[in-house]
């Protein structure tokens, strides 16, 4: 089991609206979103923000350094939490976009490398975010693309391997948006998939393993991305699940421990994916939940700690899904929150040190509107 924080993975989030109606009797909206970071975990409920787990240098936005296991609110009129490894970025109702924890690389975007235990609006207009390492993007309602932060891999994809404070124009016609640890991929409104940054491992699926730091076409007909530590999960538009990048734990699920470079087939009737340090999340169509890849800490909720190269049925009733380092999330069908894997942090919000299968996070205290 592994409990030594070693660096970041990106995640796959994915925001949920379900309106509750009865003809009688109505009850009110419930709308609510995960994500997760390194070892921190971001719960919305009706506009609530919480936030548990790992807050060594503020990323959980509460103005203290200090970890927590239950979810505590932050920060209310917010959509959705994403983090990277020691920052976190919280996008609100407004479509501002506001930062907090480590900035050592201005991955905040606020212009400086001073560090926040408090949450600092950063930009406007902003419908989409995502977090790597130590590097922040930030997608706005123009489908403009800006990022910040650590670049010395290009994963900023500004041409160049210097750091930015200040969030920087990368590109247009940009719909969604996923970070890796030290890569980024850029998807475009005419469903062609770009990636830049490092590509040891062929993450970048352009069919070699050297990194870029300007974006390249790797994909067409894509509708969904992911990014883990170093492998790529990509969705495409018949709801076929690719993947390339490393895969030494298993965790690109066709059955080898082979790293690829070329995106290949995994699976199909697929609607959403999440992409941990070295695990994947495979959420289908009649909402069942597989997983495949790195399991010492029980993350892929299948009562082991046994790796798996190959996805394996993991739970029903699912709508969302979040991965973190050593950690997963879902949100099922019922809003109801649960979590699996690593908790040193307590970024299941509980008390026990791990878990091998998904255990309900108490969010009763959540208040519905």
């Amino acid at each position: 089991m592994k409990k030594t924080i070693l660096s970041l993975l990106s995640l796959s989030i994915l925001f949920i609206g379900v309106s509750c109606k009865d003809s009688k009797d109505p009850e009110p909206q419930v709308t609510a979103s995960i994500g997760a970071g390194e070892s921190q975990t971001f719960l919305v409920r009706n506009d609530s923000l919480w936030a548990t787990g790992d807050n060594g240098y503020g990323q959980l936005g509460d103005g203290t350094t200090t970890s927590i296991s239950t979810p505590k609110l932050v920060m209310t009129n917010a959509t959705l939490g994403v983090a990277g490894l020691y920052h976190s970025l919280i996008l609100k109702n407004d479509n501002t976009l506001w930062a907090t924890g480590d900035n050592g690389y201005g991955q905040l975007g606020d212009g400086t490398t001073t560090s926040s235990s408090t949450p600092k609006q950063v930009a406007t207009n902003v419908k989409a975010i995502a977090a790597g390492r130590y590097h922040s993007l930030i997608l706005k309602n123009d489908n403009t693309l800006w990022a910040t932060g650590y670049n010395g891999y290009g994963q900023l994809g500004d041409g160049t391997n210097d750091n930015i404070s200040t969030p920087k124009q990368i590109a247009t016609n940009v719909k969604a948006i996923a970070a890796g640890r030290y890569f980024s991929l850029i998807l475009k409104n005419d469903n062609t998939l770009w990636a830049t940054g490092d590509n040891g491992y062929g993450q970048l699926g352009d069919g070699t393993t050297t990194s870029s730091s300007t974006p390249k076409q790797v994909a067409t007909n894509v509708k969904a991305i992911a990014a883990g530590r170093y492998h790529s999960l990509i969705l495409k538009n018949d709801n076929t699940l690719w993947a390339t990048g490393y895969n030494g734990y298993g965790q690109l699920g066709d059955g080898t421990n082979d790293n690829i470079s070329t995106p290949k087939q995994i699976a199909t009737n697929v609607k959403a994916i999440a992409a941990g340090r070295y695990f994947s999340l495979i959420l289908k169509n009649d909402n069942t939940l597989w997983a495949t890849g790195d399991n010492g800490s029980g993350q892929l909720g299948d009562g082991t700690s046994d790796n798996i190269s190959t996805p394996k049925q993991i739970a029903t009733n699912v709508k969302a899904i979040a991965a973190g380092s050593y950690f997963s999330l879902v949100l099922k069908n019922d809003n109801t929150f649960w979590g699996t894997g690593d908790n040193g942090y307590g970024q299941l919000g509980q008390s026990s040190e791990y878990t091998t299968t998904y255990t309900q996070i108490l969010v009763n205290q959540i208040p519905v509107k």
